[in-house]
C-alpha cells in the first residue's frame, strides 16, 4: 500500500512547474498543448511581486512573463531572481512590443528568449518546450477501456484520449474521477498493439466553460518493457512525420 504523502512526492519528482503572466495564460491556455500533460503544473501571477512568491514558494522550472506586469519593475524582479543562487536556475520567457527601448530593457533582464509582439502562442510555446526539454508528445485520439482500481461498484467504461506518451496520457470522459485514484488502462495502437497499463490521476485540468466532457492527466505506474518499447516506437514515428510535414 502506498501512502499519499509518498505518491505525492513521487509525482513532484517528474513535475515540470510553470509560472505564466495571467495575461498570457488566458491565450496559451486556449491552445491544445503540452501545458495539458499531466506532468506539467501551471502557476499564474498577475504581478511581479506575486511571481516572485510562487517562484520562491515552488522553485519553478519556467516562467513566461511580461515586460510590462504590474507591479515591481520587471528588470527589478529578474535582477532579484538571477542574483538568487536557488532561484536563479529558472528559465525565464520575456514577451515585450516590438521597439527598441523595450527590446534594449527586455535583454537586460537576462530572460532566455524574448518573443515579439504581437503574440505568437504556437512560438512561446514551442521556445517553452524546447526550455524545458520535454520529449515531443503525439496527440493521439484511441479509444481506452478503463476502470477505477479497488472502486468494485464501478464497471470498465470507456474514454479517448487527448495525447500519449511513454509517461502518460491525457484523457476525456463524462466520468467523474477523483485525484490519487489508480486507473488500469486498455487500448491498442495502430498495427494492433494492444497496451495493458496501470497509472494515477495525477492532474484534473480546469474544464473550459460549456465543455461536457472533463479532462484528466494520467501517469502510467508500471508499463512493461514491451509496452514502453511499442510506445517509444509510436511516438518516435509520428513525431518523424511531423517533422517532414507528413500526417
Amino acid at each position: 500500500m502506498i501512502s499519499e504523502g509518498r505518491r505525492a512526492d513521487d509525482c513532484e519528482q517528474i513535475m515540470k512547474k510553470i509560472i505564466i503572466a495571467q495575461d498570457i495564460s488566458s491565450i496559451l491556455q486556449q491552445k491544445n498543448s503540452f501545458l495539458q500533460r499531466a506532468d506539467i503544473k501551471v502557476f499564474t501571477a498577475a504581478s511581479n511581486d506575486e511571481l516572485l512568491k510562487i517562484h520562491r514558494d515552488e522553485r519553478a522550472d519556467l516562467i513566461i512573463t511580461q515586460l510590462d506586469m504590474p507591479g515591481m519593475a520587471t528588470e527589478k524582479f529578474c535582477s532579484l531572481v538571477r542574483g538568487d543562487s536557488e532561484l536563479g536556475a529558472v528559465s525565464i520567457i520575456m514577451i515585450c512590443t516590438n521597439n527598441s527601448a523595450d527590446i534594449e530593457l527586455s535583454s537586460r533582464c537576462r530572460a532566455n528568449a524574448v518573443i515579439l509582439r504581437p503574440i505568437s502562442p504556437a512560438l512561446i510555446l514551442a521556445k517553452a518546450q524546447q526550455l524545458l526539454d520535454i520529449t515531443w508528445r503525439e496527440t493521439y485520439r484511441v479509444l481506452i477501456s478503463l476502470s477505477v482500481d479497488g472502486n468494485t461498484n464501478d464497471t470498465p467504461f470507456f474514454c479517448r484520449s487527448q495525447n500519449i506518451s511513454t509517461s502518460g496520457m491525457l484523457i476525456e470522459t463524462d466520468k467523474t474521477i477523483p485525484h490519487g485514484d489508480r486507473v488500469i488502462c486498455s487500448f491498442f495502437l495502430p498495427e494492433s498493439i494492444r497496451i495493458q497499463a496501470t497509472g494515477e490521476i495525477v492532474r484534473i485540468p480546469q474544464q473550459a466553460t460549456g465543455a461536457t466532457l472533463k479532462q484528466y492527466g494520467v501517469k502510467f505506474s508500471n508499463l512493461t518493457h514491451e509496452a514502453k518499447q511499442a510506445l517509444e516506437a509510436f511516438v518516435e514515428k509520428k513525431a518523424k512525420k511531423m517533422q517532414s510535414g507528413g500526417s
